[in-house]
């Protein structure tokens, strides 16, 4: 088996983080952040992360906020939103930009995650 991807999620809620982290820590290496900002320290103090995924709804920073400044320093990694609410222009925007991967809904679908990141890291 190849190493496992190492994957940042970004959520303003710990216990998103909690579950999510619960979830997916035998299929991926998980790094978490609480914030944007968070995510961009993280990002800058680990180069290895593969896949970044998101949160929309965020103070400070939204989670397209976010990846459009994580991009620009990190053009090879990939990044997903993961949002509790329905398609917006701007997820179908930065779908059509390339700028996201895939968005998620919240509820996730563990398998979908899995197999879209590993798909886009591979």
């Amino acid at each position: 088996m190849s190493e496992m991807i190492k994957l940042l999620y970004v959520d303003d809620e710990p216990m998103n983080l909690k579950l999510f982290t619960a979830n997916f820590k035998n299929r991926f290496d998980i790094r978490i952040a609480l914030s944007g900002q968070e995510g961009l320290n993280q990002m800058k103090n680990d180069p290895e992360i593969n896949a970044v995924i998101s949160d929309m709804r965020m103070p400070e920073m939204n989670g397209m906020d976010f990846i459009r400044q994580a991009k620009e320093y990190y053009p090879d990694v990939r990044f997903f939103i993961l949002t509790g609410y329905d398609m917006t222009e701007e997820i179908s925007e930065a779908l059509k930009q390339g700028l996201i991967q895939k968005f998620f809904r919240k509820p996730f679908n563990i398998r979908d995650i899995e197999e879209s990141v590993r798909a886009s890291v591979q």
